[in-house]
C-alpha cells in the first residue's frame, strides 16, 4: 500500500507550491484526493506522519475549495465526504449479509485443550493450526464495500441485523472510504472489525471535558460505542475513533487471487490500507503453541496503546473452518481467551455513608485514583458492616482491587503487611448522615435503615427512581436535575413532578424554552404509562419490574391492594413471605395512600387498561425466566414475546417455574434448575422455536 513513499511527499510539494494556480489544482484533482488519502494512511494507520498538520489542512482545504466550485468533480471516495453537512435524524436497521455471532468463552488452559480436542474429533485431524489474535475492547461494526467502495457499514445489533450508520462510520479515518479490492479480483465484501478509542485519545477526550466544565466519560470502550449512535457526525469526528477490522464475512472473489487461511485474509485487509490485527496475529501449529503465546501476551497487554480483554484463537484454514461449522450462538472453529481480573493496590482514603431510597445506608469506600481495566476507580461500594470487618478495611489502608471485564470493581482485601500504624477503624454511623434519625437494623439482615419516610435523601432517590427509564420514563429528569429541582424547591415529593412550575424552570441556566417543552410532553406522557411501571415507579421495597408485572396482572386498579392480605398476596405468582410483607406495609401506610390519590387527581394512569389474559397463546399460564446473556434479542425483548403468547414472567428459580432461558455465562440460575426436574432448561434458539 503506497510503497514509493518519496513520490507521494513530491506530489504534496507539488500542491503545496502551487496552490494559487486553481488550473494546476482543477487539472490534478484525482491526485489530490490521492495525496490526502496517502497521508491519512499514515497518519491514522500507520501512526507515522509524514507533514504537519496545518500543511494537511492546507491539501484539504485546497481539495474543498476546488469541489465546491466545481461540484460536478466530486466522488464518493473524496476526503472532503467524510463528514456529513446535516444531522442523522434517526438510525434504519438493516441485515447483515452473514450473522455476527458471539464467541465461545474460555479462561484456562483446560478450555483450551477441550476447544482443540473437539475440532479434532470433527475434522478428523492429529493437529491444527490456529491463527492467535488480541481481543479488541471495543464495539463491533460490520462494513460493506462494492466495487471498492465503502456502501454501507451497520453495528453489531441482535447479530441479525443491526443499525445503519455509515455517515458516522465515514468519520473515522482509519477506515479508508475506498480500498484497492478489485486488485484481488473481490467484487464484494463484508468485514466485521471494531471501533475503539485508544487510551491516548481516551485521556486527550476527557480532558477536553474537564476544561468544558463538564463529566468526564467512564471508559474507552462505552465511549466509543455510544459515538457511533451520535446524530451529529461533525460530533463523532470530533472523538478521534479508530477502528480494526479482523474478519472477512462474505466475499465474491475471482479463484485467480482467492485466499485459503485467516492469517491471509488479515494480510488482504492490510495490504488494502485498513488497520488489521495483521501485526499482532501470530499462526500456531498446535494448540500447545497457542497456550504458549495466549500466556506470554497477557503480560504485555498494558504496553499496547489500546485495551484488550484477552485473545481471539481461530482454526487458520477457511476449508476446516466450513467444515466445523457453527451452532446458533457461536462458530464451532473460534474461542476467546479471557485475561484474568485486572488488579491494582490503592489507598483507602475515607469511607462516606450514602442513604438509598429504601433507607438503606450503604459505605462506600473513597479511593485514591487509580485506572484498571479500562476505567478510572475512585470510590468502590464496601455493601456493609459485616463486609468491612471480613476484609478488615481501616481508612489509610493499602488495598487491591479488581475487575474483570464489565464486572462492577471490588476490593480483594487490605494489605495489612503494608500498614504503617496510622491507619484507624471505620465507624459505621449510629443515626442517619442526612436527616440524623436514629438507624435500624431488621433481624437477619446485614443492612441498617433510615426509617424515616421524610428524610431528604431517601425523598431525592425515590423521585429519581420514579421518574427512570424503566419506571415512568420521564426524559429530561435525570439525577442531575432531579437533585437540582429538589435544592431549589421546585420539587419535594412524586407528585410534585406533575405541578412543577414552568416559568421557575425557565430562570434555572440551561433551561431553555424547547428544554422546558421537551419536558413538559416527558411529564405529559408519563401519565400514560401502563400500570406495572407505575407499580415499579413507586418504589416499594422487594417489587422489581417481573413483581411489578405480576401486580398489576391482579387487579383492575391499584388501590385494590390496601383490602389484600399478606396470604393474598402470596397466591400470587413469584409473591413469597418478604415480597408480600414489603407489599402491605406499602399499602397499609395513609401517606403513600395519599400521594396515589393525589397522582390518579393529576391524571396518572391507576387502573389495569392492559390486564394480561393469560389463558390465550400457546405460552397460557407457563412460567419463563431468563437468565445470562442472549445472542438475538435482549432480555426485555424476549420477555415480551413469551407474555405475547400468553408465558408469566419470574424473577427467581423455584418448583413454579416451567422454562429456564439460558445465555452465555447463566450462573447460579442454571444450576439451582438443573436440581429440580419438572424444570425445562432451553437455549435462546429452543425458545424463538418454541413460540414459531
Amino acid at each position: 500500500m503506497y510503497s514509493n513513499k518519496e513520490q507521494w511527499l513530491q506530489q504534496s510539494k507539488l500542491f503545496l507550491s502551487n496552490s494559487l494556480n486553481s488550473q494546476f489544482v482543477l487539472s490534478n484533482i484525482n491526485t489530490l484526493r490521492a495525496v490526502l488519502q496517502f497521508h491519512e494512511y499514515n497518519y491514522y494507520v500507520l501512526n507515522n506522519a509524514l507533514i504537519s498538520d496545518n500543511e494537511y489542512d492546507f491539501l484539504f482545504n485546497l481539495l474543498t475549495k476546488a469541489e465546491k466550485e466545481n461540484p460536478e468533480i466530486i466522488t464518493k471516495d473524496s476526503p472532503t465526504q467524510r463528514v456529513g453537512s446535516s444531522l442523522n435524524n434517526g438510525f434504519e436497521t438493516v441485515q447483515h449479509l452473514v450473522p455476527m455471532l458471539s464467541l465461545e468463552n474460555s479462561y484456562n488452559e483446560t478450555d483450551l485443550l477441550d476447544f482443540d480436542r473437539k475440532a479434532k474429533e470433527a475434522s478428523g485431524l492429529q493437529e491444527i493450526e490456529y491463527c492467535v489474535e488480541p481481543k479488541l475492547d471495543g464495539a463491533s461494526i460490520s462494513l460493506i464495500y462494492e466495487n471498492d467502495l465503502l456502501t454501507r457499514a451497520t453495528t453489531r445489533g441482535n447479530g441479525v441485523e443491526g443499525d445503519d450508520i455509515t455517515t458516522n462510520i465515514k468519520q473515522i479515518r482509519s477506515i479508508p472510504l475506498s480500498a484497492p479490492f478489485s486488485k484481488y479480483g473481490i467484487r464484494q465484501i463484508e468485514i466485521r472489525g471494531e471501533v475503539m478509542m485508544t487510551k491516548e485519545a481516551f485521556q486527550k477526550y476527557n480532558e477536553k471535558l474537564t476544561q468544558q466544565g463538564l463529566a468526564t466519560v467512564a471508559n474507552p470502550r462505552n465511549t466509543a460505542a455510544g459515538s457511533l449512535r451520535i446524530k451529529d457526525p461533525k460530533e463523532v469526528a470530533q472523538r478521534n475513533l479508530d477502528a480494526f477490522l479482523y474478519h472477512i464475512s462474505y466475499i465474491t472473489q475471482n479463484n485467480t487471487h482467492k485466499v485459503n487461511t485467516h492469517s491471509q485474509q488479515l494480510n488482504l485487509l492490510w495490504n488494502c490500507g485498513f488497520r488489521s490485527t495483521e501485526n499482532e496475529k501470530f499462526v500456531a501449529k498446535n494448540i500447545n503453541e497457542v497456550i504458549e503465546y495466549v500466556t506470554s501476551f497477557e503480560q504485555k497487554r498494558d504496553d499496547l496503546p489500546y485495551e484488550i480483554d484477552g485473545m481471539v484463537i481461530k482454526v487458520n484454514s477457511l476449508l476446516l473452518q466450513e467444515q466445523l461449522g457453527m451452532t446458533s450462538h457461536h462458530p464451532r472453529w473460534a474461542i476467546a481467551y479471557k485475561f484474568k481480573a485486572r488488579q491494582a493496590t490503592t489507598v483507602l482514603n475515607a469511607v462516606e455513608f450514602q442513604v438509598g431510597r429504601t433507607g438503606a445506608i450503604t459505605p462506600v469506600a473513597k479511593l485514591e485514583p487509580v485506572f484498571i481495566g479500562g476505567v478510572t476507580v475512585s470510590s468502590i461500594s464496601v455493601h456493609n458492616v459485616e463486609y468491612i470487618k471480613e476484609k478488615d478495611l481501616k481508612i489509610g489502608d493499602t488495598v487491591l482491587i479488581e475487575r474483570a471485564g464489565d464486572v462492577i470493581p471490588q476490593i480483594v482485601k487490605s494489605i495489612t503487611t503494608a500498614r504503617k500504624g496510622n491507619e484507624h477503624e471505620i465507624v459505621f454511623p449510629e443515626n442517619c448522615p442526612v436527616c440524623k434519625n436514629q438507624l435500624f437494623k431488621e433481624e437477619g439482615e446485614a443492612v441498617w435503615r433510615c426509617i424515616n419516610i421524610e428524610c431528604e435523601a431517601q425523598v431525592v432517590e425515590k423521585i429519581i427512581h420514579f421518574a427512570s427509564k424503566d419506571a415512568m420514563d420521564i426524559k429530561g429528569l435525570g439525577d442531575a436535575i432531579v437533585r437540582k429541582f429538589y435544592e431549589k424547591n421546585l420539587l419535594k415529593d412524586i407528585p410534585t413532578i406533575y405541578k412543577l412550575n414552568l416559568t421557575n424552570i425557565g430562570e434555572i441556566e440551561g433551561f431553555g424554552k424547547k428544554s422546558i417543552d421537551n419536558l413538559q410532553a416527558a411529564i405529559a406522557s408519563s401519565k400514560q404509562q401502563p400500570l406495572n411501571r407505575l407499580i415499579y415507579g413507586l418504589g416499594i421495597r422487594f417489587v422489581g419490574e417481573t413483581t411489578a408485572k405480576t401486580l398489576a396482572n391482579s387487579v383492575e386498579h391499584l388501590l385494590e391492594f390496601k383490602n389484600k392480605t399478606t396470604d393474598d398476596l402470596q397466591t400470587l405468582e413469584d409473591v413469597g413471605t418478604k415480597v408480600a410483607k414489603s407489599i402491605h406495609h406499602f399499602f397499609s401506610n395513609e401517606s403513600n395512600i395519599n400521594m396515589i390519590l393525589e397522582l390518579e387527581q393529576l391524571g396518572l394512569q391507576l387502573k389495569n387498561t392492559k390486564k394480561q389474559t393469560i389463558n390465550i397463546g400457546e405460552l397460557a399460564g407457563q412460567t419463563f425466566l431468563f437468565t445470562g446473556t442472549l445472542s438475538k434479542l435482549k432480555r426485555n425483548q424476549a420477555e415480551a414475546l413469551a407474555e405475547q403468547h400468553g408465558g408469566i414472567i419470574v424473577s427467581g428459580v423455584s418448583a413454579k417455574l416451567n422454562y429456564l432461558i439460558v445465555g452465555d455465562d447463566a450462573g447460579s440460575k442454571l444450576e439451582k434448575a438443573k436440581k429440580i426436574n419438572t424444570i425445562k432448561i432451553l437455549n435462546e434458539e429452543e425458545f424463538l422455536q418454541m413460540i414459531g
